[in-house]
């Protein structure tokens, strides 16, 4: 399966790095790189995660606390945002509307 990762959450996994640098040099490129792992694994396990604001799938990441929201559309995965799940709820539904 094909994963498309948008430019939102681009820049959130850069927001995510430069946070992280900032606490401690070669946090940031730990924290990409296990984020990457994670969207990765949306290539085997895509859709079996649970459905949140009524249509996208949350992911956990393993490490961090960070969630991936995406969508399946017919063979491709579409990463939207990929947020800090620390924000208010409220936030984070405004972010994906």
């Amino acid at each position: 399966m094909k994963i498309l990762i948008l430019q939102s959450a681009k820049t959130d996994l850069l927001e995510g790095y430069y946070f992280y640098e900032q606490q401690r040099s070669g946090i940031g490129s730990y924290f990409l790189e296990t984020l990457s792992a994670d969207i990765e694994s949306l290539k085997l396990f895509a859709g079996i995660h649970s459905i949140h604001f009524g249509k996208y799938h949350r992911l956990l990441s393993k490490r961090f606390p960070f969630a991936v929201y995406y969508r399946v559309e017919e063979n491709e995965v579409r990463v939207y945002a990929i947020v800090d799940c620390r924000k208010d709820p409220a936030w984070i539904r405004n972010r994906l509307q």
